[in-house]
């Protein structure tokens, strides 16, 4: 195992080793793998990012390589980084005020269908590129599964940044649900509506992926799964304080990281103006992909506008659509890890990448989720207690203010987070994640935990 004396400095640690990072094309799971990558690069390793067309240069002005792809043809006007994502969330924002059972054949059955797509339309390109880099180990960060990974018979490692109900457990609720883990009522309809929408499509994925060179995929009780588990590693990133409680361990090639904070998007100050003040210094971020429903965030913006706290914005996209007020900063990027270190609260959509980020530097919650495993993520911030959940679409403003006056008035709730913000940042998830992905590309062994 490499050690601290080791970790960034390449004449010590060992021969260069060419690591290849495939994260899907959003900004999330790239950040995460930023994050990771750039403690590689700086230990000698030669990093690539596989990324999508609408990414290049991003990731070169980080200092990596790239290789570029598309997962569909190429549009007639040119794209913005994960532009199709935002298309595709902004139009079927009014399915996200529905059940989430009702969800599954309306948004994740044709999401999945997208990423499927996707994943048949690149998987030559891909095999191209693995061929011509030749790594010694190859991390997807991503839902699905590229069968290429497999044929090109290199060791390659899972990285789960989505909540952790991703794999499977009759103790864990349905992936996507947003249930809690105490009441497991609604368990079985929902499962039933998921092999209702999803089977005849799983199905036709895992005889895609068999015969692609990839191997076949699981169907539990708990649901369809998109994604193989590695032989060699496997990472999952989801704070202990939080993690749920299994009837079934995971395999010892799992791995948790409790956060993983990149260091690669520089310092922050906030403005003079909302230095001083009073209430609390307030971050409202939907992520990439939720702030491109404008009516929401602008609306979460005029609630906030109307209170005694500061707030910094992360307006998205569509920044030219949104108007602050005289109590807030903001622009369409911010450096989110240099930003909430100095924040009291953090109002957002429940992203992974964010929640555990605010568990990293110890910040409650108030959580509006939108899709996928932000309900999941939501659901367990408020169960375990480090957060409000609020519905993003029928929240009542009193029932927002009310949260966030709560959260902030709770010395307890902030000492519990910063004692546990403490013992993630002895032990980043960044470092831990690079040991062992660099222990599989050295050795091409597994790496059990």
């Amino acid at each position: 195992m490499v050690t601290s004396a080791t970790r960034d400095n390449p004449r010590v640690a060992g021969d260069t080793r060419t690591i290849v990072f495939f994260p899907e094309g959003a900004y999330g799971p790239t950040n995460n793998c930023v994050g990771i990558g750039d403690v590689l690069r700086r230990r000698g390793h030669r990093v690539v990012f596989i990324v999508e067309e609408s990414f290049a240069g991003r990731l070169e002005e980080k200092g990596f390589e790239e290789r570029l792809m598309r997962l569909g043809p190429k549009p007639e006007t040119e794209e913005v980084p994960g532009q199709f994502w935002i298309d595709f969330i902004r139009d079927t924002a009014p399915i996200f005020r529905k059940p989430t059972v009702e969800q599954l054949g309306e948004f994740m059955q044709p999401t999945w269908q997208a990423l499927i797509d996707g994943s048949k339309y690149v998987d030559d390109r891909l095999r191209e590129i693995i061929d011509e880099l030749a790594p010694d180990v190859i991390v997807e960060d991503n839902v699905i599964f590229f069968p290429a990974l497999a044929a090109s018979r290199r060791p390659w490692v899972r990285i789960v940044s989505c909540n952790p109900a991703e794999l499977k457990d009759p103790a864990v609720p349905p992936f996507s649900s947003g249930y809690p883990v105490a009441d497991r009522s609604a368990n079985a309809a929902f499962l039933e509506e998921v092999e209702r929408t999803h089977r005849a499509m799983w199905a036709d994925y895992d005889a895609f992926c068999r015969s692609r060179g990839g191997p076949a995929l699981a169907w539990h009780p708990e649901g369809p799964d998109f994604m193989p588990e590695s032989p060699w590693l496997n990472l999952y990133l989801f704070p202990e304080a939080a993690d749920y409680r299994r009837e079934q361990p995971l395999a010892p090639t799992w791995h948790r990281l409790d956060s993983c904070v990149r260091e690669t998007d520089g310092t922050w100050a906030l403005p003079e103006r909302l230095r001083e003040g009073g209430g609390g210094l307030i971050y409202l971020s939907l992520g990439s992909l939720g702030s491109a429903d404008v009516g929401l965030l602008q609306r979460l913006i005029d609630v906030l506008g109307a209170t005694r706290h500061r707030v910094i914005v992360s307006k998205g996209p569509l920044a030219d659509q949104i108007r602050l007020h005289d109590n807030m900063v903001g622009e369409a990027i911010l450096p989110q890890p240099a930003i909430l270190p100095q924040v009291d609260l953090v109002v957002t959509h429940g992203g992974n990448n964010t929640v555990t980020e605010c568990f990293n530097f110890g910040k409650p919650m108030v959580v509006l989720p939108l899709f996928w495993d932000q309900v999941d993520n939501a659901q367990r911030v408020e169960e375990t207690g480090f957060g409000v959940r609020l519905p993003a679409y029928a929240f009542d403003d009193r029932d927002l203010t009310g949260a966030i006056d709560r959260l902030l008035a709770d010395r307890a709730l902030r000492e519990r987070m910063a004692a546990d913000a403490a013992r993630y940042q002895a032990n980043p998830g960044t470092v831990r994640a690079a040991d062992r992905i660099e222990q599989v590309a050295r050795t091409s062994q597994p790496v059990l935990r």
